[in-house]
């Protein structure tokens, strides 16, 4: 049974944002951030068919859970997690096969540690240089040093990567031109110092987050990491390069479930903060703040009915909430009726509401838009 509130997921749109992202770095690996849930549109779906288009090197998530998800379900490419693995979650990760940074010698101690318990010798590690993210990863001038260090525990220095906090931007373009020579920089000086202790190059370099693909080619890297452009929105949605077209991949569908007339001077919702102005048609929806439509879009969201689009009245309730049809003048009818499809993220007729939409009103960015959306929602996957 399809329930109400849903979320219809386009497959063909990740797949074919994906080969976007794929022709802005010919030759390049590509690793797809599948952290929260594929940013809200369902982690294993997604890996099983970029996996079965042959689309994907590499998967990178948050926590060793949603890398043990993965492996559950069957996805057997290689999976970075991107941020740092304490102590206690080593084991499970190895056991896991999800390769883990390391981000200074205590790091590296450690996972050389767990790698031994488990009988994995030279267990694949990726560097992470830390170059004005300031979240995790060693000083570029600390790179050789503790790249040697991986060497002399025994670990396989698989990859050295970095993050660019503002590359989706042109306003960032000098800070991130910066950050990409100290990276590269380093990089080199890791390279050279392989080299000259008999040991291979390191296969992986990477800086690359969606913001670079569009914007910031780095040929010097052997691999991208695209994250929000593969589900269709540009990190800035202003500033961000748009060399691709993409196609948003989540529709956010429910329906009318009670249609009322409102008094003029009556109040609606939680709060009475929405006062009818005149005789007026209002219809309930079941999404609220439960379901991940954030009550920030009290009183100045929409949502999309028949082709047409209705504000929110008053307060978003955690499971329900109401929009303002217009007008109820005498003899008139509602516009919309119980059971009509609604729109609460996606487009309906000439109309659409985007990730970007709601989070301008939200104060906030489309990643967080989508992320929102939680399990409640039903996800129903269209190819």
């Amino acid at each position: 049974m399809l329930y109400a509130t849903h979320a219809e997921v386009n497959l063909a749109a990740i797949a074919h944002n994906v080969r976007q992202a794929r022709s802005l770095a010919p030759g390049k690996k590509v690793l797809v951030a599948l952290k929260a849930q594929a940013y809200g549109h369902g982690a294993v779906p997604v890996a099983r068919h970029l996996v079965a288009e042959g689309l994907v090197d590499w998967f990178g998530v948050a926590t060793t859970p949603e890398g043990i998800e993965l492996r559950d379900a069957g996805i057997d490419t290689p999976i970075l997690r991107l941020s740092h693995c304490f102590p206690e979650e080593l084991d499970a990760a190895i056991a896991a096969d999800i390769t883990v940074p390391v981000v200074d010698a205590t790091t590296i101690d450690e996972l050389a540690r767990a790698a031994d318990r488990a009988g994995r010798s030279a267990y694949p590690v990726h560097l992470a240089i830390d170059t004005g993210m300031r979240r995790i990863g060693c000083e570029p001038r600390d790179a050789v040093a503790m790249a040697g260090l991986v060497a002399e525990r025994g670990l396989d220095l698989q990859g050295l990567f970095t993050h660019l906090p503002i590359s989706d931007t042109p306003r960032g373009d000098e800070f991130t031109r910066a950050q990409l020579a100290r990276f590269l920089a380093a990089v080199r000086d890791v390279q050279q110092a392989r080299a000259d202790a008999g040991l291979a190059p390191v296969p992986l370099v990477h800086a690359s987050n969606s913001g670079a693909v569009l914007g910031h080619p780095v040929p010097e890297c052997t691999m991208v990491r695209p994250g929000i452009m593969v589900y269709g929105y540009y990190p800035d949605p202003e500033g961000t390069p748009r060399p691709v077209e993409l196609q948003q991949a989540l529709t956010w569908k429910s329906r009318v479930s009670f249609v009322k007339r409102v008094l003029a001077g009556e109040t609606v919702g939680y709060g009475r903060t929405w006062t009818a102005p005149e005789d007026s048609w209002v219809a309930t929806v079941p999404v609220g703040y439960g379901d991940g439509f954030s009550r920030l879009n009290s009183n100045r969201g929409r949502m999309l009915v028949g082709g047409a689009g209705y504000p929110v009245a008053g307060r978003v309730c955690m499971d329900q909430t109401m929009l303002d049809l217009g007008p109820a003048t005498p003899g008139s009818q509602p516009p919309v009726k119980v059971g009509d499809e609604v729109v609460v993220l996606g487009r309906q007729g000439d109309q659409a509401i985007g990730a970007d939409e709601l989070a301008g009103l939200m104060g906030t960015i489309s990643y967080e838009v989508t992320c929102l959306i939680n399990q409640r929602v039903e996800r129903v996957y269209r190819d």
